[in-house]
């Protein structure tokens, strides 16, 4: 069996030596990037060779890539790299990787053009100002062969214990059995079309009930196609904790079976969860995790290879008893697994790492999103940012050094946008260039001071920082998706602030492209209705395929009541509150048992809550608070027992709408006190209009389905299992509509009251 590597992947792997050092990460962006290395190679003049492709063997290992640029006439081959601020900064291990790149791809051109010689060059662009600096150093090909030769060696040890173990977990998969024997109703078929789409290289959106088991019927067929189909990487996707817990859980089960132990899988964690010196830079200076990160680096990538399951707590075993980071243990180990379990922004995000790694190395992806209708509202926040002029205010007052300039200029500049604005909201048509220049002038000069003191600069300076650099992004991708508003409010004296947000509003021309990357991708939901609307605002390909499960429960499983005689509307709410607690009462005395009630705001709920408690003191309740910490979350739902009684009150759409597990007598219905329709505001109703000038249904879009969507969800908390048994209460007029019963599972058979 021969292994091939990319040309970044061999020299990050054999390359690296010292310490973890953050302290020098240029800012560019890819665009940026691109764009730099254009104007590279732009003034290169006539005959200059751009993006050389290029491969070699050695042993069993196949190395390939692309060289930056190659001029003849000078007989040099260049590595272009872009960055931001002080170049004479840059770590000594950061420019030895890059030395690295560069004589390994010199001695690739040297056997491909039987060159006896060559010069090569590191050619560093600042993109703030266009200045390149040039180091060269002039090789023999006997040279560039034997270093060429030396990394591979490396290398090859590695990906030979690489090989055995993929041929072993080959014959593994060829031989697996679904860890239960037998599939669930409406499993089996989930999983035979999960595996037909990754055998056609198709796109699937699967809508199934919560209670089938979607997470193994997705993940046990893309198991089976990783062989035939030679799958790289399996990536889970989930947009919460629990839907991370869901995907382990299931390659557990997997593993239990005993006929699989070369599998490996890995959860990724985001780094505040997983740093063990929070506060702390991540340099060698600043954290013991840090120092000497790459010099113990192959130990700990040794030790983590032979866990099969990579989870939090055994990562961050294998890293601490190797004493290094966990969360960067974590990145490397990415590169070395069959199965990743990660967020969304993991793959999503503009800086993903996990997309990253697969252009780079051209990885054969299989996706599982699961919870998909969630991935609608945080691609939008993935790609939107703001910016507060209040923070911009308390940072001109701190005065940092060498930034009053600037800054100034940057509150001129947006001033003048909100100037002759009257309304406190409006929206903008185009980009104000001149702030987003005067705001690049800020990034540039922080970054600055960042690589020079890193541990000096102060955090409301960092945080504005951060904020400016997504802002500064995401304005690159602005185009009719995306709105730019401007809200304004009173400030201090006679001044007015602002904020500034660029807001995706239709994420489809950045989702789709990375959906469109993969082999196959299969987004699954027990909500994905109506599918025009996902597959609008996610850009889902043509040719995707669709699939509704049949529900596995019956209608007399779950009474649905609708209750058409209250309205939930915010100008009815004090009206509805007496109805309210009366059929909460009603349907408790009728049951007594476990009961979720969903409204549609805190103060809502806190109003029913207490009148219920004043009428009915001996109904035992609990309620949602707003940011509740993971153990509140999980005291929350341990009231929840079996047998118990009494009443859990909490926000649709919350964190306990969705992704929460109550089966038989732990819940025995649900109270939902709303529609679920986002608020109408300024914003939403903006939105409205962009989703009517796109796809002629601005309501829709915007309102109905994003609300009846919560509903059904929450509603999905009731009939877990089979042999569950539950009543449901609808409790707003509008639940009678024909177009919102429309949306309605097909197994409720909802009552009229």
């Amino acid at each position: 069996m021969s292994y091939s590597v990319a040309v970044r992947a061999l020299c990050e792997f054999t390359a690296k030596v010292g310490d973890l050092d953050l302290r020098f990460t240029p800012s560019p962006t890819a665009q940026e990037g691109i764009s730099g290395h254009r104007r590279v190679v732009a003034g290169r003049g006539e005959g200059y060779e751009a993006e050389v492709s290029l491969e070699g063997q050695y042993a069993a290992l196949q190395v390939r890539g692309r060289a930056d640029g190659y001029d003849p006439r000078l007989n040099r081959l260049e590595e272009i790299k872009t960055y931001r601020g002080d170049l004479a900064r840059q770590p000594d291990n950061h420019r030895q990787l890059h030395w690295a790149q560069a004589r390994v791809y010199g001695w690739l051109l040297c056997q491909q053009r039987q060159l006896p010689a060559l010069r090569l060059a590191l050619v560093y662009l600042n993109v703030d100002n266009d200045e390149q600096t040039l180091v060269e150093e002039q090789r023999s090909a006997q040279e560039l062969e034997q270093f060429f030769n030396a990394q591979c060696a490396i290398f090859l040890h590695w990906a030979e214990q690489q090989l055995q173990r993929q041929a072993s977990r080959n014959q593994g998969l060829q031989a697996l059995a679904f860890p239960h024997g037998q599939f669930r109703h409406g499993q089996r078929e989930l999983a035979e079309t999960v595996y037909k789409a990754v055998s056609t290289g198709r796109c699937l959106m699967a809508q199934a009930t919560t209670g089938i088991g979607k997470t193994l019927g997705t993940l046990f067929p893309l198991l089976k196609a990783m062989v035939p189909q030679q799958l790289d990487k399996i990536l889970f996707l989930s947009a919460k904790t629990p839907g991370r817990a869901l995907g382990l859980d299931a390659l557990r089960q997997v593993m239990a079976s005993g006929t699989q132990p070369a599998l490996r899988s890995l959860e990724l964690v985001a780094r505040d969860k997983s740093c063990e010196y929070p506060g702390t830079a991540c340099h060698g200076d600043a954290c013991p995790l840090a120092k000497g990160f790459y010099d113990r680096l192959p130990a700990a990538r040794q030790a983590a290879q032979a866990v099969a399951v990579l989870d939090k707590a055994a990562l961050r075993e294998v890293a601490l008893a190797h004493q290094v980071c966990p969360y960067y243990l974590g990145q490397e180990m990415a590169r070395w697994v069959d199965v990743l379990v990660a967020d969304y922004n993991y793959y999503f995000d503009q800086s993903a790492l996990l997309f990253g790694l697969a252009q780079a190395n051209q990885w054969r992806l299989a996706l599982l999103v699961d919870e998909a209708h969630n991935l609608v509202e945080r691609a939008r926040q993935m790609y939107s940012a703001s910016l507060d002029q209040g923070q911009l205010l308390a940072l001109r007052k701190l005065k940092p050094a060498g930034m009053g300039s600037a800054l100034e200029r940057l509150n001129r500049q947006w001033n003048a946008l909100h100037k002759e604005q009257l309304a406190p909201y409006r929206v903008v048509d185009g980009l104000p260039d001149t702030l987003l220049k005067a705001l690049q002038q800020c990034i540039g000069l922080i970054q600055e001071q960042l690589n020079q003191t890193p541990t000096g600069i102060d955090p409301a300076v960092l945080q504005f920082f951060f904020q400016a650099l997504q802002f500064s992004r995401v304005s690159e991708l602005f185009d009719e998706h995306f709105l730019f508003d401007i809200s304004k409010r009173p400030g201090p004296g006679k001044r007015a602030l602002s904020t500034l947000c660029l807001r995706n509003v239709v994420p489809a021309a950045l989702i789709g492209p990375r959906l469109a990357a993969a082999r196959s991708a299969t987004l699954f939901s027990a909500t994905l209705s109506p599918r025009h609307y996902y597959a609008d605002l996610l850009g889902m390909p043509a040719d995707c395929a669709w699939l509704e499960v049949a529900s596995p429960f019956a209608a007399e499983q779950l009474r649905v009541r609708v209750i058409s005689s209250v309205s939930t509307r915010y100008q009815h709410r004090e009206a509805s509150l007496a109805p309210i607690v009366e059929l909460i009462a009603e349907q408790y005395a009728q049951a007594p048992g476990n009961y979720l009630a969903f409204f549609s705001s805190f103060e809502y709920l806190q109003q029913v809550s207490s009148l219920l408690a004043a009428r009915y003191p001996a109904i035992s309740q609990w309620s949602q608070a707003p940011g509740m910490d993971e153990q509140q979350r999980q005291g929350f739902l341990e009231r929840f027992v079996a047998q118990g009684q009494g009443v859990g009150f909490a926000v649709l759409g919350g964190a306990f709408a969705e992704g929460v597990d109550l089966p038989g007598t732990r819940l025995i219905g649900a109270f939902v006190a709303t529609l679920g329709l986002p608020q109408v505001n300024p914003v939403n109703e903006q939105i409205k209009q962009r989703m009517a000038r796109l796809f002629s249904a601005g309501f829709d879009y915007t309102y109905l389905y994003p609300g009846v969507q919560k509903v059904i969800q929450a509603a999905g908390r009731v009939i877990r299992g089979s042999d569950d048994r539950g009543t449901l209460l609808l409790i707003d007029d509008r639940f009678a509509e024909a177009r919102v019963q429309r949306m309605f599972p097909a197994w409720w058979a909802p009552e009229q009251k």
